[in-house]
């Protein structure tokens, strides 16, 4: 895996790497935080700021079949 951060997520702890597979469930997850960029790969372009918000968000890191969502503070 390559563990390099995507370059368009947002400052915080939440955060993509280029492993990313394109298949949506970060999205289905968490749409609020996650997004499509360059060559179809999400990233997070807003990081959570409530309880529930971090949930999803943990939820979407949970059900990465490549292990591509990062928690730095996790």
């Amino acid at each position: 895996m390559n563990g390099t951060k995507h370059p368009k997520n947002v400052p915080g702890r939440f955060y993509v790497t280029l492993d990313c597979l394109s298949c949506e469930a970060c999205q289905d997850a968490a749409p609020n935080h996650f997004r499509y960029g360059e060559y179809g790969l999400s990233y997070v372009f807003e990081q959570p700021t409530t309880p529930e918000e971090f949930r999803q968000c943990q939820e979407a890191m949970a059900g990465c079949p490549m292990e591509a969502i990062k928690d730095d503070e996790g």
